[in-house]
């Protein structure tokens, strides 16, 4: 892997760091697109609009802070590394406020149940924390290598930072504050993954070379502390994230396991599952439907008496259905 020159670092701290002749327009520009893609990323989760979420994530200026922080704390720049986690963190709590304030434009609750954007951001995995590390390293060497930034749009759009911040907003003032802690978890795993993945690839190109140079303010501080923190908040994130996952392969193994069972003693009868859905906090409702008479359900009791889901109650909805044949006698 080839080292960083000078050039390099001075133009990554052009692009990165918010100040020099051009720092104003650099800060309303950040502003500019951060609001713009705040209101984008809250109308498509509304509408339950994938496209719109996408257009969202490349107009998401958020990426730029975060490499920022990651370029300043291997340069150990106080003053730099300072700047851009407050535009992180007051840019993700002004989409935040962006969210709520257009929920409140709307009657109808914006909840997992209801809108698939929502529940795909609500209960992050440790799979989200591989990709985030993934997309991380993918956008730090794209930051580092100009010749491959092309692929920044591409980062953008995998790593997910803006459209989180929306359903944060929306789910909250909807009343679902256990929805709206779960995307922000998803947003926390992000930001650790960029982090922590960005100072493993500047130290790779030997970034740290260049600490103490390059224009400064303030006394600098010590990388290892601010490396330290990244891990300890990285570690701290993947035990709610292992937790999540294990609960969801719980939910699936039992969803799968009912949906068989029921699946079986429904074809005997002619009859077929249309749903299998878990219900919180322990409940699964399955919806049959076929021909009358309804098959019988003591027989489906004793089969999951004898199965492995024990503790979870199974709510089993009989929808018969009749047929009418309409036409000349």
């Amino acid at each position: 892997m080839p080292s960083l020159t000078s050039h390099d670092v001075v133009r990554m701290r052009d692009q990165l760091f918010f100040d020099g002749p051009d720092g104003g327009r650099k800060t309303s520009r950040f502003w500019l697109l951060l609001v713009l893609s705040g209101v984008i990323a809250t109308t498509g989760v509304i509408a339950d609009s994938i496209a719109t979420v996408i257009g969202a994530m490349i107009v998401a200026p958020l990426m730029v802070p975060i490499l920022g922080t990651v370029v300043a704390i291997v340069l150990a720049d106080r003053r730099h590394a300072t700047r851009s986690i407050t535009l992180v963190a007051t840019g993700a709590m002004s989409v935040v406020a962006i969210a709520f304030g257009l929920a409140l434009l709307i009657d109808t609750p914006i909840v997992a149940a209801t809108n698939d954007q929502v529940a795909a951001r609500v209960s992050p995995r440790l799979v989200d924390l591989v990709a985030a590390l993934a997309t991380g390293v993918v956008g730090a060497v794209a930051m580092a290598r100009d010749d491959i930034a092309d692929t920044l749009p591409g980062v953008a759009i995998a790593i997910s930072l803006v459209p989180p911040l929306a359903v944060i907003g929306l789910t909250a003032e909807s009343g679902a504050y256990s929805e709206a802690l779960g995307a922000a978890l998803l947003f926390l795993t992000n930001v650790s993954a960029i982090l922590a993945a960005g100072l493993v690839v500047m130290s790779v190109f030997r970034l740290s070379r260049f600490a103490g140079t390059g224009p400064q303010r303030g006394q600098p501080f010590h990388r290892r502390r601010a490396v330290i923190v990244v891990v300890l908040s990285l570690v701290v994130i993947a035990v709610p994230l292992g937790l999540t996952s294990q609960r969801i392969g719980t939910i699936e193994r039992i969803e799968s396991t009912v949906n068989g069972l029921v699946t079986d003693w429904a074809a005997a009868s002619d009859w077929e599952v249309l749903e299998t859905t878990w219900k919180p906090p322990d409940e699964v409702v399955v919806r049959v439907s076929g021909p009358e008479p309804s098959p019988d359900t003591d027989e489906l009791r004793s089969r999951f008496a004898d199965s492995d889901v024990g503790g979870v109650r199974i709510d089993v909805e009989l929808v018969p259905t009749t047929r009418v044949l309409l036409g000349d006698d």
